[in-house]
């Protein structure tokens, strides 16, 4: 694995990887604003607080 994580890291540091890194970030951005988005995670986010809270089964 430690050669995929390289590889990875090699293609980030180019102009194509850099690239790419920046738009998914823009992209995350815009959607982390968006309500409809927020309002889905939050609902999310809840089912697994409470199935989690629930304790030891």
């Amino acid at each position: 694995m430690a050669g995929l994580v390289g590889k990875i890291s090699a293609f980030l540091a180019t102009p194509q990887g850099r690239r790419a890194t920046s738009e998914a970030t823009r992209r995350l951005q815009a959607a982390a604003k968006d309500p409809a988005t927020r309002q889905k995670v939050d609902a999310v986010v809840g089912q697994v607080r409470r199935r989690f809270s629930s304790g030891p089964r």
